[in-house]
């Protein structure tokens, strides 16, 4: 038993070890990773996380005034809710650390811009360095004006944050926003003409995994690496927080792969799958089973017959004594709601053998 204990001890001591080793090495701040964690829970709308971000970043060296500063940036990008929200959170955050009694550094308020300050001009000089060339929206010359004169302009020569801050601040919420890519990755090639380092970059995926989730990372894993020209190996991934993922699948033995089951009532399922899981051939005798794909990218197949591709929306009636099989695609988690109809007295399950490799890697 005491060697037993003195082994777990060892393991979570190094495995905090390592963990807090390599945030040392990372070029990325601690106070510039609680930006990169602040940006995206605005952006996502994820109070509680926005003001666990907060706290952390106000440990870190993070200031009242630079987290105002990002928050009050991002209603250009996330719009004045999300940011008016977020702004609560911090006024929240803040007393409650001062009930606490914890120390927050109010920091120093942008310097007052001279009289004669033109904000088109500053802007538009802004705009060209992130984007490495003179940029001019001729289809809409007034959303033009808004980005040079006011986002670039007004905003960006506020300095309490610098350059190289506001982007990763930027490139961070981008991450958390669906149908963005083409923003994101002018972005991620912007910020490298502010001051961001390559490896920060790299970075930001791993603290966007950390510390918002899975699909920020991703998204913004895959933006870097096609900017870098580099091979992306990120997965699609699916958003927990709309379909639950439940617990490890109790029928796993008869699944290659990992698989999680959540129980939604009344008979119906949610089953998650792992990329390129998938659940042996198998039978259901005297009922039809019905599959509803929520999220994610996977193939249905029955003895015999093409593999079908499901995605969000594809509804698969299975018939009863088919045999099949069904899982996720090698490059994507996969889900789908399951249940059982026009069930028979005597209906049951037949597990039979594993789907394998030569028959999984046929389908596209």
């Amino acid at each position: 038993m005491n060697i037993l204990k003195h082994w777990v001890l060892t393991v979570l001591f190094l495995s905090a070890f390592l963990s807090t080793n390599a945030q040392q090495n990372m070029e990325l701040t601690k106070r510039q990773q609680a930006l990169v964690a602040i940006a995206a829970n605005e952006a996502r709308g994820n109070i509680e996380g926005l003001k666990q971000a907060l706290n952390e970043g106000f440990e870190n060296g993070l200031t009242i005034s630079e987290a105002k500063e990002a928050l009050s940036q991002l209603y250009a990008y996330t719009g004045f809710p999300r940011s008016l929200n977020a702004l609560g959170a911090l006024q929240q955050v803040i007393k409650e650390r001062e009930a606490e009694g914890k120390q927050t550094d109010a920091g120093r308020e942008a310097d007052p811009l001279p009289e004669n300050y033109d904000a088109l001009k500053q802007g538009t000089e802004v705009q060209t360095r992130l984007s490495g060339q003179p940029f001019n929206y001729a289809f809409a010359p007034q959303t033009d004006y808004y980005l040079k004169a006011h986002l670039f302009g007004d905003i960006f020569a506020r300095n309490n944050l610098t350059f190289a801050d506001r982007e990763i601040v930027t490139v961070s919420a981008i991450s958390a926003l669906t149908g963005c890519e083409p923003q994101l990755k002018a972005h991620v090639s912007g910020a490298r003409n502010m001051g961001v380092s390559d490896g920060q970059l790299h970075e930001i995926p791993a603290v966007l995994r950390d510390k918002v989730g899975e699909a920020e990372a991703v998204r913004c894993e895959r933006a870097v690496a096609e900017v870098f020209g580099e091979p992306s190996h990120a997965v699609n991934t699916v958003d927990f927080d709309k379909w639950p993922k439940g617990e490890l699948n109790p029928y796993g033995q008869f699944f290659i792969g990992n698989s999680y089951l959540a129980d939604m009532g009344n008979g119906l399922f949610n089953v998650t799958f792992e990329p390129g899981c998938r659940n042996n051939w198998h039978v259901h005798h005297r009922q039809v089973q019905v599959l509803i794909c929520v999220a994610g990218r996977g193939w249905y197949q029955e003895w015999g017959k093409p593999a079908v591709e499901m995605t969000p929306g594809t509804i698969i009636h299975i018939p009863a004594e088919a045999k099949h099989w069904h899982g996720a695609a090698r490059d994507s988690w996969f889900q789908h709601l399951t249940y059982h109809t026009n069930v028979m007295e005597g209906a049951s399950n037949e597990w039979l053998e594993p789907v394998t490799d030569e028959v999984y890697n046929q389908v596209k």
